[in-house]
């Protein structure tokens, strides 16, 4: 199921060509070369506006890959901000320090190899955001580990929150066979935030679904 279409998709990404920095465009191919789920622009972009529609300066994300979602937050912070990343591979490690350090964005990343929630239970205070993109079945805890760590006027953000339209009950595809847990997970997370009375929390149906949630107290 295409959550957003394609030809939309196109025309949208057209519009952001004046991000087309150098690190950005390697990052984007490598992505696409390792078949690596990146968030893409699209959600790039969003990512940035959140954060800076919000101030933030202190932003932990559950789950960073090699670090392209953590390019549009570093942007965000600017100088003297403060984003965690975490992957299990140190080899992600390494690529997020040289890209974002070829970027000029390095200097406010504090990058934790490991178990995405151990990190943020280990790491003391409030965020401004939490962003959870880790393994689909973890979705539940993230809600959980994440939800009193965001500040009141805070965000709590995830991707792939409709699943390629499984989350739907609709779509009937292999993943979906061998895999349905990862939806009934997905499904679990989403029902808590929307139900949670110190949230507003909607999903934003581009890419594969970001929700985007609010803390109100």
């Amino acid at each position: 199921m295409n959550i957003t279409d394609p030809d939309v998709e196109d025309y949208i990404r057209g519009l952001l060509a004046r991000h087309d920095e150098p690190v950005l465009l390697e990052m984007e191919a490598e992505g696409k070369e390792r078949g690596f789920p990146i968030v893409g622009r699209m959600v790039g972009v969003v990512l940035e506006l959140l954060a800076r529609s919000i101030g933030a300066r202190r932003v932990f994300e559950l789950g960073s890959g090699f670090g392209y979602s953590g390019y549009w937050f570093a942007r965000a912070l600017g100088p003297g901000g403060e984003l965690h990343l975490t992957d299990g591979d140190p080899e992600n490690e390494r690529k997020a320090r040289d890209y974002l350090g070829r970027a000029g964005l390095w200097d406010s990343v504090t990058f934790h190899v490991g178990d995405a929630a151990t990190a943020l239970r280990d790491v003391p205070g409030e965020f401004d955001i939490v962003y959870c993109d880790i393994d689909k079945d973890g979705y539940p805890e993230a809600w959980r580990v994440s939800r009193d760590r965001v500040r009141p006027g805070g965000l709590f953000v995830c991707d792939n929150t409709l699943w390629s339209g499984r989350v739907t009950g609709k779509v009937d595809d292999e993943r979906e066979r061998t895999r349905p847990e990862l939806t009934e997970a997905i499904r679990e997370m989403n029902r808590a935030a929307a139900a949670d009375p110190g949230y507003l929390s909607t999903i934003l149906p581009i890419r594969d679904g970001v929700l985007v949630a609010l803390r109100l107290e």
